[in-house]
């Protein structure tokens, strides 16, 4: 989990293709693919073939999410990768923001178990969320590359284009990982692990 607040020279968000509603179930087709083995997916869904279906009802809802109450970018319409921003007002997510952003049907499609274990892990990342950034900052709820794009800048390209509008509003910016590989990447641009 890290904070980031150095200045990073960078895209445009005009570069980008900015998500619309039409492209959530590729969004989160190609999101399921890029995080088959994430290490918090893989606790919810230990079944490998259940988690690649399960894992797509999760990501349709974390988009949904983001376009209601946030912003989603892809590198272009082919959605090579993307990320989800939120503006820090809009990271708690309220029972009348889940239901709205499509929650209910998600926890149907999860399964109890799963829903259950979902909502104490988020319980718990928003706590420390609320205790390291109770300041005006951008959350990054997501960022994922296809795993047929991983390696060529994309992911570079999604949070650079986001930092320059960050920093030009002086804003910093607030992020969780379950992936320790992920750490190093993140304190690249400017991250510093906060807990």
């Amino acid at each position: 989990m890290g904070q980031k607040e150095e200045n990073i020279m960078a895209v445009d968000l005009n570069n980008l293709f900015r998500l619309t509603k039409a492209q959530i179930k590729p969004a989160a087709e190609m999101l399921t693919r890029a995080f088959q083995d994430n290490p918090g997916l893989v606790y919810y869904f230990p079944d490998e073939s259940e988690r690649k279906n399960k894992s797509l009802h999760y990501f349709q809802f974390t988009i949904r999410y983001g376009l209601i109450y946030g912003e989603v970018y892809a590198i272009s319409p082919n959605l090579e990768g993307l990320a989800v921003w939120l503006p820090s007002e809009n990271a708690n997510m309220s029972l009348w923001r889940v239901i709205r952003s499509g929650g209910l049907s998600m926890i149907y499609k999860l399964g109890s178990k799963a829903a259950s274990q979902m909502r104490s892990f988020g319980d718990y990342v928003s706590s420390i969320h609320k205790r390291h950034a109770p300041f005006r900052h951008w959350y990054l709820l997501g960022l994922g590359v296809d795993p047929d794009y991983q390696g060529q800048g994309y992911a570079s390209t999604l949070l650079k284009a986001m930092f320059t509008r960050i920093d030009n509003d002086r804003l910093p910016c607030y992020l969780e990982t379950q992936n320790a590989d992920n750490v190093p990447i993140y304190q690249h641009y400017g991250f510093k692990v906060v807990e």
